[in-house]
């Protein structure tokens, strides 16, 4: 799969959302860097345990 496909495009309406959550007036770069990095780590755990899962399914045939 090419990396363009798994990217969010700046017209997707996800992309505008996202943006505004994570944002912050109050930060020098615009961004909640603590809120976003919390963000990223809980999406990993998400995929770790789904992984996991799969792992266990896999395993188990």
């Amino acid at each position: 799969m090419k990396t363009t496909e798994r990217l969010i495009s700046k017209t997707d309406t996800a992309y505008n959302e996202i943006g505004e959550y994570i944002q912050s007036k109050e930060s020098v770069v615009g961004i909640d860097a603590r809120h976003t990095h919390i963000i990223i780590i809980k999406k990993l755990m998400e995929l770790e345990e789904k992984l996991d899962r799969i792992e266990k399914q896999l395993a188990s045939k």
